[in-house]
Parts: structure tokens; C-alpha cells; sequence
């Protein structure tokens, strides 16, 4: 391995956490240790890494001693218990779940969005929901531009957003349904089969989800615009992998369709592909394994005076999840904020 930080990556046998050592490899992160740590369950196993095995261990205080960094893919109550580890023992935690994002304390970054705010961590560092990443990578070069006062969102997310048994459950279950034989949901409410289900997570406050607060809370946080006007509708699609987001927005000065896409096709992550005539758009069986957030369909939105609608991909277990996490680590590594 080269030269650099000892990095720790904790859930690493989960499909987040194989996923950040597929992309730390990638990248070439300059680590000159990784530490694999998961349950004990899994501790002793081995896990591909740069044409080693790494053995994995068990999720202990003194594994951290070991690492100056370490990437959370875990569940959010195992990261509430195990960030305090990390942190006695000076090593910063950038955590993919849902515990510390709304923590006015802990940075929520997005690096192309908001990256100075990581500058003011206080070792703990939060990912925001992968849908979250995806729609504000796409919209902030606008609201950098003209200001947005308004987001109307629909997703539809991707069965890998549940993990490896949402994707089990979707091809089994497609599997069954042509032999004709009866499908029982275990992962998902209804079947997901051939079906769209208006459903993700917890039922809360007037009648959304708690998947879909999240896009309204994280967004507010990472734009620093608490009051933003934010609505979000989150539905499972029968599609294996990447997310895509129908959004309509309000911004406060006007702007149009081609000078969207002129200040999109320079943004820092954002591939623009957009062109109805051949009839090219983004697609998630096109976008899946990559890092960059596709956006096309970009259209005047005719129910307002200064609105715009668009259509937005991502693979949210890269740029969504992993990828995000380890641009956040070279960030800190680059700016020395560590």
C-alpha cells in the first residue's frame, strides 16, 4: 500500500462497506494501512483488498488506536455506540448513517456542495442519505447561480438502497413470479416485483417518511438555508441499482433551460445528458458504477414563473454512499484537516 493515513474501515463486509474498498482501490487512496472491522460475527474472515486478503476484526477501542481515520457503514445505533471508540482515541469517524446528520455539531458534507464546512468538524463527520447526495450535487450549481426558494422531488429509488437482501429479495422474486410460483415479502412492505411502492422507511409528522425528512432537514442543513421549501415523495422501484429523482424547482432570479445546462455542464460531478431528439437521457442501467450524478430533461416548469424541471441519476451506493465518504476523507487529507 502507499505511504499515508491508516484507515478504518468499520461494517466492511456490508454492501457499503465492500463498496468503499472497491472504491478506496479505485482511487488510489493514499492509506498505508487499511483495518477491516465489522461484528464479531464476521471477525476472521477475509475480505478482498489490492490483491491481498485482509482479515477481518471485530469492532473493538483498540482497533482504533491503529487508524487516523475511519469510515462508518453501519447501522446508525451501532455508529452512536462506536463513534465515542473512534473519537477517545483521536481517530475521525465519517459516518454514512443516519445518526449524527442532524447534529448541529457534525458537518454534513457533500464535498462538490459544501466542502468548507468540513474544515469545523469535531471528529465526526456525516454522509448524507444517498438520495440527498445525488439531488444536491444536481441542484446547487443552479442555486449557486440564481437561488432556489422551492423543491417539489420525487425519487425513485433503487432495491440496492435496502442492501444485499433487497436485492436478493427482487430477483428471487422476479425469478418466481414468470414460474408462477407465490412470492412473500420479507424486505419490503408489498411485493416489489413489477410494482412501485410510495414507501421508505417510518411514517412521521403529516403523513411523509422518514426517508423523505431526510431530504427535506439535510438539504436545508447542507445548502444553510433553514428555511428552504422543500416537499419530497420517496417510492422503491423494481430496479437493482442507481437512483433517479423527478425535481421541480422555483428559483429566485430567472433562468432558462439552456443557461441551466451551460452552468450544469461545468459543475464538479455532474454529467448533463440531454438531448430529446435522440432521445438521450439519463437511465439508471446506464449510470449504475459510477461517481458522477447525470441530469437531463431539463425543461421550463410551465405551472410557475421561475421554475425549472429536471430528471437526476446517481448510483447511491457510490456517490450516494461510498464514494461520497472517501471524498470526504481525501478533502480532509488535502486540506490537512485532520
Amino acid at each position: 500500500m502507499a505511504e499515508g493515513i491508516k484507515l478504518a474501515v468499520v461494517g466492511a463486509t456490508g454492501a457499503v462497506g465492500q463498496e468503499m474498498l472497491k472504491v478506496l482501490e479505485q482511487r488510489k487512496f493514499p492509506a498505508s494501512e487499511v483495518i477491516c472491522l465489522a461484528s464479531e460475527r464476521s471477525a476472521g474472515k477475509k475480505v478482498a483488498f489490492q490483491g491481498q486478503e485482509l482479515t477481518i476484526e471485530a469492532i473493538r477501542p483498540e482497533a482504533f488506536e491503529r487508524a487516523d481515520m475511519a469510515l462508518f457503514a453501519i447501522e446508525s445505533d451501532v455508529s452512536r455506540e462506536v463513534a465515542p471508540m473512534a473519537q477517545a482515541n483521536h481517530c475521525i469517524v465519517i459516518d454514512n448513517s443516519n445518526a449524527f446528520r442532524m447534529d448541529k455539531d457534525v458537518p454534513l458534507i457533500v464535498p462538490e456542495v459544501n466542502p468548507q464546512a468540513a474544515k469545523n468538524h469535531q471528529g465526526i463527520i456525516a454522509n448524507p442519505n444517498c438520495s440527498t447526495i445525488i439531488m444536491v450535487v444536481a441542484l446547487n450549481p443552479i442555486h449557486q447561480a440564481v437561488g432556489i426558494e422551492h423543491i417539489t422531488v420525487s425519487t425513485y429509488q433503487a432495491v440496492s438502497g435496502a442492501g444485499k437482501p433487497g436485492l436478493e429479495e427482487l430477483q428471487e422474486h422476479v425469478g418466481n413470479y414468470v414460474k408462477g410460483i407465490p412470492n412473500t415479502p420479507k424486505v419490503f412492505k408489498h411485493p416489489i416485483e413489477f410494482n412501485l411502492i410510495p414507501h421508505i422507511d417510518v411514517f412521521v409528522e403529516e403523513g411523509y417518511t422518514k426517508e423523505e425528512m431526510k431530504m427535506v432537514n439535510e438539504t436545508r442543513k447542507i445548502f444553510g438555508v433553514p428555511e428552504m421549501r422543500i416537499a419530497a415523495t420517496t417510492v422503491r422501484v423494481p430496479v437493482f441499482r442507481s437512483h433517479s429523482e423527478s425535481i421541480n424547482i422555483e428559483t429566485k432570479k430567472a433562468i432558462t433551460p439552456e443557461e441551466a445546462r451551460e452552468v450544469l455542464s461545468k459543475a464538479p460531478g455532474v454529467i448533463v445528458q440531454d438531448d430529446p431528439t435522440k432521445d438521450l437521457y439519463p437511465m439508471p442501467l446506464l449510470t449504475s458504477d459510477t461517481d458522477e450524478v447525470y441530469v437531463g430533461r431539463i425543461r421550463r416548469d410551465i405551472s410557475v414563473p421561475q421554475g425549472l424541471a429536471m430528471w437526476v441519476v446517481g448510483d447511491q451506493i457510490r456517490k450516494g454512499a461510498a464514494t461520497n465518504c472517501i471524498q470526504i476523507a481525501e478533502l480532509l487529507l488535502q486540506n490537512k484537516w485532520y
